[in-house]
């Protein structure tokens, strides 16, 4: 499957992946799960779940003090 990576106010990647998890898509666009959020049609998902979608939204979280 094809899959399209945004990351928000970044970049666009795309990767064909086959039993694959969110947490290696991020791995591939050299992120960590601790410091953005993966969404699928606008929802949270676990870095740990399966990709079942074609499109990915990645999110940095921001941090301030």
């Amino acid at each position: 499957m094809r899959v399209t990576v945004e990351v928000v106010g970044e970049d666009v990647h795309e990767f064909d992946v086959e039993g694959a998890s969110y947490a290696d898509l991020l791995e591939r666009v050299d992120l960590s799960p601790h410091e953005v959020s993966v969404m699928v049609d606008g929802r949270p998902v676990p870095e740990d779940q399966p990709v079942e979608s074609e499109h990915v939204t990645v999110l940095r979280l921001v941090q301030g003090g």
